[in-house]
Formats: C-alpha cells, structure tokens, sequence
C-alpha cells in the first residue's frame, strides 16, 4: 500500500536561484544537490518537521509548467504569522491571507512566478 507521498516536484528556470529562494527565504534544507543529465542537478529539499521533501527539477518538455499555478499546498498552523515572516523575507504573496469557514489561506509565488498555496491543517 502507498505511505506517503516521497517528493513533489517544481520545474523551475533557473536551479541555482530557486535553490537560493528555497533555502534562504522559506528555510528549507538541502538533502541532495547532485549532477543529473548534463543540463541539471538533481535537488532535492527537505522542508522543516516534515518527511515530504521537494525537488527543484524540470522534466525535458515540461517548460511550459513554470510559472503557473501550482497544485501543491503548504501547510502551517498560523498563515497569517507565517505569511508575514515570509514577506520580510521578500517573498511575494499574490493572496494575502483570507480567512474562511474550514481556515485560512494565502497564495504565494517563488523566483519563478510558480504559484502555492500557504494554508492552515
């Protein structure tokens, strides 16, 4: 039976800039960081308290997928508190968040312009 989900991955432009995004304005660590294919590293991230880990890697013929809205949630018990920490550290919210009757929610993008929502459990 299926356990988990292992990674998710964002096509991103450019690996060295989105690994600076990802690690220094939304804190998460570096598991591996390793030549794939000639043309990129394979990245794999781990985000903080959880053991889904995200990968910086675009599939060849899936350019088209960068920048866009993307069907992938992050979590956090405080959006509001979360969001505002992630703005003083530059990251944009297209969303500011908004509360609703099941939590709250907010919409943020990376260097890429790749869209996430930010929400509470």
């Amino acid at each position: 039976m299926i356990k988990a989900i292992k990674f998710a991955s964002v096509p991103v432009r450019d690996q060295d800039k989105a690994l600076a995004f990802y690690t220094q304005q939304l804190g998460f660590k570096v598991i591996t960081d390793s030549p794939f294919d000639g043309k990129q590293r394979w990245i794999e991230l781990g985000l903080p308290r959880a053991d889904t880990r995200l990968v910086l890697f675009t599939a060849d013929g899936q350019e088209k997928m960068i920048g866009g809205f993307m069907n992938l949630t992050f979590m956090a018990d405080d959006v509001e508190a979360t969001a505002k920490e992630m703005k003083a550290r530059g990251v944009e919210f297209v969303q500011d968040p908004q509360k609703a009757d099941w939590g709250t929610a907010a919409i943020f993008k990376d260097v890429d312009g790749n869209q996430f929502v930010l929400s509470t459990p």
